[in-house]
């Protein structure tokens, strides 16, 4: 009986070789798309979670100003509410202490010059409640302070000051801050009509009303003058500007300018409004190429008291 002799060969090492290249450029392909993959979704987390914290942030501040534009009437003591105290107040390019009240104790170590927006309003029946969330009882006064501190990693973040029950406090709303900017709508109509003519910034309000003439036959006389003609109320609007970064690289790209209230603003003012224009390109490595987004708004106040002429 004869055998039949096998057709059957094992691989020789140039198959073995071709099958190895193969596979290893498939596993290489496939570890560059896991990775693209990553990158996408982890982009894409980042963007939302800058999205997020913008559209917060422009939400509590949007109600706080709302809410401060809210005039009690009844508390005025002169009929026409000259003799209450300015609903919005700012400061430009300063920092304030967590625990200081109101926006007393203001340092100018801001972050890329961020200002302080502060927002009185009085408690209300129906539960009026300060930027954290705590009512505030009928009668009382209330603050909402925005300002820009950092965290204890040394990034900006937007904090929510308020007056609780045992003092004042401070707390974070979002992280990852380049920049908090204010503009301020002044009705400079007389008498005024409630819609902004102008914007400008606190340090030109400030300015207008140290050029006041004020009467009065001592100290307190002219102070109660000024908080009758302050400019302060003549503020009809609020225009913000927050310019915030994720936690991510965006990758090489050319270094970006962001001008928050426009270039024609920064080509005026970006030389005594420190904050309107960052520049990437002298950040920190770590910084310069992270994911940026701006948000602005320009919020109407329901109701002015108007400054005395």
């Amino acid at each position: 009986m004869t055998g039949c002799a096998s057709n059957q060969h094992g691989l020789g090492l140039a198959e073995l070789l071709v099958a190895l290249a193969v596979g290893s450029l498939l596993l290489l392909m496939g570890a560059v798309m896991l990775v693209s993959a990553n990158s996408a979704y982890t982009a894409h987390a980042d963007g939302a979670a800058i999205e997020d914290g913008g559209r917060l942030a422009l939400d509590l501040i949007g109600r706080a100003v709302r809410q401060a534009a809210f005039v009690d009437w009844e508390r005025t003591s002169d009929g026409d509410g000259a003799g209450s105290p300015p609903q919005v107040l700012g400061r430009d390019a300063l920092a304030l202490p967590r625990n200081s009240p109101g926006i007393d104790g203001a340092t100018a170590d801001a972050v890329n010059g961020s200002d302080v927006l502060a927002l009185r309003f009085r408690g209300a029946r129906g539960g009026a409640v300060d930027c954290a969330g705590f009512e505030v009882g009928q009668g009382e006064d209330g603050w909402s302070i925005f300002h820009v501190g950092r965290n204890a990693a040394g990034d900006g973040e937007l904090r929510c000051k308020y007056r609780g029950g045992a003092g004042w406090g401070s707390d974070a709303i979002v992280d990852g801050v380049d920049t908090f900017q204010v503009l301020y709508g002044l009705d400079t109509d007389v008498p005024p009509d409630g819609v902004p003519n102008e914007f400008v910034s606190a340090s030109v309000i400030e300015q207008r009303d140290a050029a006041l003439v004020l009467s009065g036959v001592d100290d307190a006389a002219r102070q109660r003058d000024l908080q009758r003609r302050t400019h302060w109320k003549r503020v009809a609007a609020v225009r913000i500007a927050l310019l915030l970064h994720g936690a991510g690289s965006t990758g090489a790209r050319d270094p970006a300018v962001f001008d928050v209230f426009g270039p024609g603003y920064s080509a005026r003012f970006a030389s005594e409004d420190t904050g309107v224009q960052i520049e990437e390109a002298p950040m920190p490595a770590t910084l310069r190429l992270r994911e940026r987004r701006l948000f602005t708004a320009t919020i109407l106040l329901r109701n002015t008291l108007g400054a005395a002429p």
